[in-house]
């Protein structure tokens, strides 16, 4: 089982925005998915409550983040997403401390990019693998990105933060597609570009998963060596 947490410090960062657009495009291609609500303002539980099939399933963490995820490793869900509030709270870090991969969604702005290093610290403390998500950022222009990209990469890269090579633009798809109980790819025939960068962001996670996996069978390997040749 996987478990992606969004986390920000910043509020309107993006967090629900993506979490749902994620498990709802996960939930599509067929895995079995388990969404978290553990933001009290209950956007992605208001999401949850507009879809017709009441799927993927929904968890509170109202008791907590350990047993919501507990009950998704003995319920054989392969994927958890967890949306997480705009803080650095215990419940917060509880997401993090249970995330295979923490993906932490930055609008390319000055005061959202400044509190992006607040996450980081938290994140890095606990040892967890993360990257920066830049969403609502301005669209491409003859496919390339706007100036305030190319800064707000700059940025992230001089404090050694790890950022996904695409990004979420500023569409409206984005926000009809949620109001209707969906997301941007079940409804990708009126909202192309926005299922196109949803999928490139599902790639991304699911590469970075697969590496994470691979240096743990590795570490985990190179210890039993050790252990049997001492």
């Amino acid at each position: 089982m996987h478990v992606i947490t969004l986390a920000s410090r910043k509020g309107g960062a993006g967090k629900s925005t993506l979490t749902a657009h994620l498990a709802g495009y996960a939930h599509s291609l067929g895995h079995r998915c388990l969404v978290i609500d553990a933001d009290p303002q209950g956007s992605l539980s208001l999401w949850h409550s507009l879809r017709p099939n009441g799927e993927p399933h929904l968890q509170s963490a109202t008791r907590g983040i350990d047993r919501a995820v507990a009950y998704a490793q003995v319920e054989g869900y392969e994927w958890v997403f967890i949306d997480t509030a705009p803080t650095m709270w215990l419940v917060v870090q509880e997401a993090i401390r249970a995330a295979t991969l923490v993906i932490i969604p930055a609008r390319p702005a000055f005061f959202d990019l400044n509190a992006v290093l607040e996450t980081v610290k938290a994140t890095r403390a606990l040892d967890k693998p993360y990257a920066v998500a830049l969403n609502a950022a301005p669209s491409k222009r003859d496919d390339r990105e706007a100036p305030v990209m190319a800064q707000a990469r700059y940025f992230l890269g001089q404090h050694g933060i790890p950022v996904w090579w695409g990004q979420i633009s500023q569409r409206s798809g984005y926000a009809l597609t949620l109001a209707a109980g969906a997301s941007a790819n079940e409804r990708a025939e009126d909202n192309v570009a926005a299922a196109a960068e949803v999928a490139g962001l599902w790639s991304a996670v699911t590469k970075s998963v697969a590496a994470i996996d691979a240096a743990y069978a590795a570490a985990k390997a190179a210890a039993g060596s050790a252990g049997r040749a001492a």
